[in-house]
């Protein structure tokens, strides 16, 4: 579909809305070596389930980097490797990590968009749109939904596109028409 070239996309949307299935398949079309960056820890059997079903979906030919935490860092690193196609999965569980573990999300945001605007290789990035719903009812849960919000606006506004997932279907947000 694309020869390398400088491509950054972020993929929002709901839970099961097919974000993740939508970066795979946009980060195939590119000539180059595939790289997953999960976010994810697998700290159950819940999770850990999550995971192996995510891996099996995405199949062979994609080379696995954990960076549950400094995440800006793998990215970094992946510029030295062989023309790399990065696909990271997923921005909200970064941020989950980083709230957990009370470190500066806001800064570690700025960083990544800061990546993100200056990236020499494809790069895919998916992430929850959680501000749909309800007003949480507890501090934390209101602190998680308005961090990750904040977080997709800078990515957002550093990707060269954005895309919405809803039942499976893309919508096109960024650029606009």
């Amino acid at each position: 579909m694309q020869a390398m070239g400088r491509k950054t996309c972020l993929i929002i949307g709901g839970a099961r809305s097919g974000k993740s299935s939508q970066g795979e398949k946009l980060a195939r079309a590119f000539d180059g070596n595939l790289h997953y960056v999960a976010t994810a820890e697998a700290l159950d059997a819940e999770m850990q389930a999550r995971i192996a079903h995510h891996k099996a979906a995405r199949g062979d030919g994609w080379q696995t980097h954990e960076a549950p935490l400094d995440l800006v860092a793998c990215l970094e690193g992946l510029v030295r490797a062989e023309r790399p196609v990065v696909l990271v999965d997923c921005l909200t569980l970064w941020a989950t990590n980083l709230i957990l573990r009370d470190m500066d999300i806001g800064a570690a945001g700025s960083a990544l968009a800061g990546f993100v605007a200056e990236c020499p290789y494809p790069l895919f990035l998916v992430a929850n749109e959680v501000g749909l719903g309800i007003v949480p009812d507890n501090a934390l849960a209101r602190r998680f939904r308005d961090e990750a919000g904040l977080l997709n606006q800078k990515v957002a506004a550093a990707a060269e596109t954005v895309i919405f997932m809803a039942a499976g279907l893309p919508m096109t947000m960024k650029p606009t028409s």
